[in-house]
């Protein structure tokens, strides 16, 4: 039902944008109201039928006001003018010229309503501003298949991502680039640490339970304990956060630091992993997590589903790691 409430809504919509007397005055609405209805000749209402679509008329305008104040901004000192573009479209319903205008004038709303702030907000703080008329001139150029300034519109397209990507690219540099360096040197004095194993990828992790169950593949569903900080130590998420229970997921549903490590732990582990930057949200912006960050996590694999839990503890092989100098000194932790 509330499907067809918002269709019904939609069209309402669409037709109220035909009248041209919006800018009317509001003491004028009244008057206005009572002429609307008097141009519809009053249907008596005498059978079952007669009462039963009357009742069902105005069950749908149930929650109507609303969706047409907040999606259309429309108030009730409008419904004059809301009411003769209702019948105005109801006059021209079957006459496909009027649809396709109709259509055209909704679509315009939502461009308008919707995407265009949309793109705006993508190019917020980067080089490039989007010039609104400049935008809708290339909307209706692509309509008339017009290709005076591009050949064809998937040549604009792939020029448009391509802007986007470089502009959010210099933005995030710009902003965030700070923070992939103090990974970096945040990363290569932990190295320093000769109980923290570093992988050719750039991960590390300190083994600070050795488990002795088995290891899953990248494709296995795992139940974790966790607890996830960025470099200056906030806590930015946890499993507890979710429930006493432990969490479970695809090993390789995950960012690449936690798939790498977690297809290197056996069943009962605890590490702790840091991961660099480009192993976690690289770029993206995640919350409390700004781009280029490294970050830090605790991680306790607790089972493998599917798999019976290992009654005879075996010996484990360890991974490969990068060769430390024989001189390294252990890093004091607070």
């Amino acid at each position: 039902m509330k499907q067809a409430l918002y269709i019904m809504a939609l069209i309402l919509v669409m037709g109220a944008s035909f009248n041209p007397a919006n800018a009317q005055k509001k003491k004028k609405q009244k008057k206005e109201d009572v002429e609307v209805a008097a141009e519809q000749p009053l249907k008596p209402v005498v059978t079952r039928s007669d009462s039963v679509s009357y009742a069902a008329g105005m069950n749908y305008t149930i929650g109507l006001m609303p969706y047409l104040q907040r999606q259309a901004g429309v108030d009730s000192t409008q419904m004059g003018d809301f009411i003769r573009g209702f019948q105005e479209y109801l006059k021209h319903a079957g006459d496909p010229t009027y649809k396709a205008y109709a259509a055209g004038l909704d679509i315009a709303s939502q461009v308008s309503n919707r995407m265009l702030p949309d793109v705006e907000n993508r190019f917020k703080d980067t080089q490039d501003v989007i010039d609104h008329d400049m935008f809708f001139r290339g909307f209706i150029d692509a309509l008339h298949n017009d290709t005076t300034v591009f050949k064809t519109i998937d040549g604009a397209g792939a020029f448009f991502q391509a802007t986007l990507a470089e502009d959010i690219e210099l933005k995030n540099e710009k902003l965030y680039g700070p923070n992939r360096e103090a990974g970096i040197a945040y990363l290569a004095e932990n190295a320093k640490d000769t109980t923290v194993h570093v992988m050719p990828s750039g991960l590390q992790y300190k083994i600070l339970t050795a488990g002795t169950g088995d290891i899953p593949k990248a494709t296995e569903t795992v139940k974790v304990k966790y607890e996830g900080r960025l470099i200056d130590g906030t806590v930015f998420d946890s499993s507890a956060r979710h429930g006493d229970k432990p969490v479970s997921f695809r090993a390789n549903q995950v960012i690449k630091g936690w798939t790498e490590a977690l297809t290197m732990m056996p069943v009962g582990s605890k590490w702790t992993i840091w991961i660099p930057q480009e192993l976690a949200y690289a770029e993206r912006e995640q919350g409390q997590i700004k781009p280029f960050s490294a970050l830090v996590f605790d991680v306790e694999l607790v089972e493998i589903e599917g798999h019976t839990p290992a009654t005879t503890p075996e010996a484990t092989p360890a991974p490969a790691t990068t060769k430390k100098p024989a001189t390294a000194k252990k890093k004091k932790r607070k």
